[in-house]
């Protein structure tokens, strides 16, 4: 059979997945500020949300009475990119001279700002804004302020990748909201290109194990009882093993019998995409991340309360993240699942 083939080629999926960082940025309109990170090579994950205030789980109807801004928080290998390099992108996206809003959205909630996760990034943060300063690009002082990140909300799965989703309609907005208008007055169009765009999308096996490329990117299926994860007891979250995005946790894992981990519920259901699997020739719901289209397993109706489902994985799609070290590896705001 082919997972006993595959088995032979089985290694750690415990290998050294690149360190993940995570960067903060208030730049107005999430919608505009998603589509800039993401095209950068070494940007793992950009979430739209909300930060900044003291009021806890905003939403898009409460957010800005909390406190709150729109935001996003961008997670990427610090190898592969730097923070300085997103600030560069940062700088290019907003006003930073408009203490009251960017562009057609005024108002607090709106406001630019760098939201620092450490020392060394206020320091970069400062020394950055103090440059564009005193660069004399702009006839008015660089107001936005670099503050110290608390918390930050995913904001609802609608908002997500909304340039994706809603293209028209995003496409009217950006259009007349004067952010094109502004950038393209103060930047030319070789400085606004990004300078570590992604390119051609790599071959995973340079980075992937046999058995993991077998699995996410052929649709395989690893051997039951023989995988890394099906008996882990262990707190923490599962990320894709290609992208880093995060997938399930361990509240949310049981035994099934089976000899796979599973799990009742994705821990962001919104990096989780369901599809139609008749491979097999019968009819299944095949389970893929939503960022690295990586297959991860299928889900069945055969699972616990409360939702009934069962979530069956393949340990070789996921890594596997301890509670003790969500902080270091750019997983921090999930400390709080675990509470």
């Amino acid at each position: 059979m082919k997972w006993m083939l595959a088995a032979l080629f089985s290694l750690s999926c415990a290998a050294a997945l690149a360190k993940t960082d995570t960067a903060t940025f208030a730049g107005g309109c999430f919608w505009c500020m998603q589509p800039p990170f993401e095209k950068l090579e070494g940007v793992n994950q950009v979430l739209a949300g909300y930060t900044g205030g003291a009021g806890k789980n905003p939403t898009y109807e409460d957010y800005a009475q909390k406190g709150h801004t729109e935001a996003v928080q961008v997670k990427y290998d610090p190898a592969k990119i730097s923070y300085s390099d997103l600030l560069e992108v940062f700088w290019k996206q907003i006003n930073p001279t408009d203490p009251e809003g960017q562009f057609v959205d005024r108002g607090p909630q709106y406001r630019a700002a760098v939201y620092y996760h450490n020392e060394k990034q206020k320091a970069l943060a400062g020394k950055s804004k103090e440059a564009l300063n005193k660069s004399g690009r702009f006839d008015k002082p660089v107001v936005t302020k670099i503050l110290k990140y608390e918390s930050f909300y995913p904001a609802e799965d609608y908002h997500q990748d909304y340039h994706q989703k809603n293209p028209l309609r995003y496409k009217l907005y950006r259009s007349g909201a004067g952010r094109d208008g502004f950038l393209e007055r103060y930047w030319n169009q070789e400085e606004l290109a990004p300078k570590k765009e992604k390119k051609d999308k790599k071959d995973p096996k340079a980075s992937l194990s046999p058995l993991q490329y077998k699995v996410t990117q052929e649709e395989g299926t690893e051997p039951p009882f023989h995988n890394e994860y099906w008996n882990n007891e262990k707190a923490g979250i599962y990320v894709d093993i290609v992208s880093g995005e995060v997938l399930f946790s361990s509240k949310e894992k049981f035994d099934s019998g089976t000899g796979w981990p599973s799990f009742f519920k994705p821990l962001e259901p919104g990096n989780v995409v369901e599809k139609t699997d008749s491979s097999l020739g019968i009819t299944r719901t095949e389970v893929r991340s939503k960022g690295a289209n990586s297959h991860l397993g299928h889900v069945f109706d055969d699972g616990p309360r409360p939702t009934g489902l069962r979530y069956c994985m393949n340990s070789a799609s996921m890594r596997f993240i301890p509670v003790e070290n969500l902080e270091k590896e750019g997983y921090g705001n999930y400390k709080k699942h675990f509470k």
